[in-house]
């Protein structure tokens, strides 16, 4: 049974930073892509990050590209994300996913390629 588990969620203040983490167990960690996704009231869940099995590759959603970091360590199985420079707009419930494949796919980007979801972490970013 895959579990992905998101933890780091909280209120912060525009400006300022924040790590969310995604454990992940029940399947070789290290043998999928995984990706970060959010969604707030009212929208789709949109795409935020995404990364292979190695950690060799990397791609970001528009909104975030340079202020967010997503990264894993495999030896721990766990998948990081790093927010810097968060805004209101970043406000949203973040959910971890992995793939069902291991490097890049020209479709990464797409939440129909993720197997398995986790509960989500809130993250909310005052004004």
């Amino acid at each position: 049974q895959v579990q992905l588990v998101e933890s780091g969620g909280g209120l912060v203040q525009a400006g300022d930073s924040l790590r969310i983490t995604c454990v992940v167990s029940g399947r070789t960690f290290s043998a999928y892509t995984m990706g970060w996704f959010r969604q707030s009231p009212g929208k789709e869940r949109e795409f935020v990050a995404t990364i292979t099995g190695s950690g060799g590759m990397t791609a970001y959603g528009d909104s975030v590209k340079g202020r967010f970091t997503i990264s894993r360590d495999n030896a721990k199985d766990t998948l990081y994300l790093q927010m810097n420079r968060l805004k209101p707009e970043d406000t949203a419930v973040y959910y971890c996913a992995q793939a069902s494949f291991a490097g890049y796919s020209a479709t990464w980007r797409s939440r129909v390629r993720y197997d398995y979801w986790g509960q989500g972490t809130q993250v909310t970013v005052s004004s």
